[in-house]
């Protein structure tokens, strides 16, 4: 799933792939990648901040420029959770071809290679969903998630309960244990810390080869970093993307 900036660099002329920049339109603007497109992952989620259906996803994505037959290459910006969350959106919707290059925009320029700031204006494609439900996990599955192991990336404050946002109870889900999201990465560069440090953190909060896991924040962009480096690492790990708010408006308890 992870490609270096070399790997992208000796394709950036290749019709078998999309370089696809998932940052909001400003950010674009401002640079990016040689023939990237757009696609703003902000707009996968509705005005209540759920992830919008299939249909509707598809439509979005393929209206971008996205369609079948091409292997899409994903960049961010720090702390990475754009490319992330619209991996994770992808490989839900069918995708086993996404690709994420492992070091952010700024150290693709700031190593001298070639940038551009007009956009790019794609066609519409087609794009077909083949939806995969064994990488996404619903509320009643975190709600009875006997052997399963929660993993909670927001901040240690917000998984203690010192602060909450919005009406969320303040806490975690019980059970959860914490890892926090930005100490996953190593921006100003690289999108994630080497497998060996990770895998050190990850121990460390007592997860283990062989866990199930699920992984949550408060709306799912900040976990969707814990769910790529898991994966990467070859962790079975699903997703939660109602993650904490929702878990918090179902009424469902807390714990500190």
């Amino acid at each position: 799933m992870l490609v270096s900036a070399e790997w992208v660099a000796s394709r950036l002329e290749s019709a078998a792939i999309a370089i696809v920049d998932p940052r909001r339109p400003m950010k674009y603007l401002a640079g990016h990648l040689p023939g990237a497109i757009n696609i703003p992952v902000y707009k996968a989620f509705g005005a209540d901040g759920r992830l919008m259906g299939p249909d509707g996803l598809a439509e979005s994505i393929g209206g971008a420029g996205l369609g079948d037959g091409v292997t899409p290459v994903l960049y961010d910006s720090p702390e990475g959770q754009n490319a992330a969350m619209l991996a994770w959106i992808l490989e839900y919707l069918g995708r086993g071809d996404v690709r994420v290059m492992d070091c952010f925009f700024e150290a693709w320029k700031t190593g001298g290679r070639e940038v551009r700031y007009k956009p790019v204006e794609a066609a519409a494609r087609r794009f077909t969903t083949r939806v995969d439900p064994s990488i996404r996990a619903t509320l009643d599955e975190v709600r009875e998630a006997h052997g399963l192991k929660l993993v909670d990336f927001r901040s240690r404050e917000e998984f203690s309960g010192e602060r909450s946002m919005g009406d969320d109870a303040p806490g975690h889900i019980p059970g959860a244990v914490n890892v926090v999201w930005r100490e996953l990465g190593s921006p100003p560069e690289r999108l994630l810390k080497d497998q060996e440090r990770i895998e050190r953190m990850l121990a460390d909060a007592g997860i283990n080869r062989g866990d199930r896991v699920i992984a949550y924040c408060r709306g799912g962009p900040r976990a969707s970093l814990g769910y790529l480096a898991l994966r990467a690492l070859g962790y079975e790990t699903r997703l939660f993307d109602g993650s904490y708010a929702e878990w918090s408006r179902a009424g469902l308890p807390a714990e500190k």
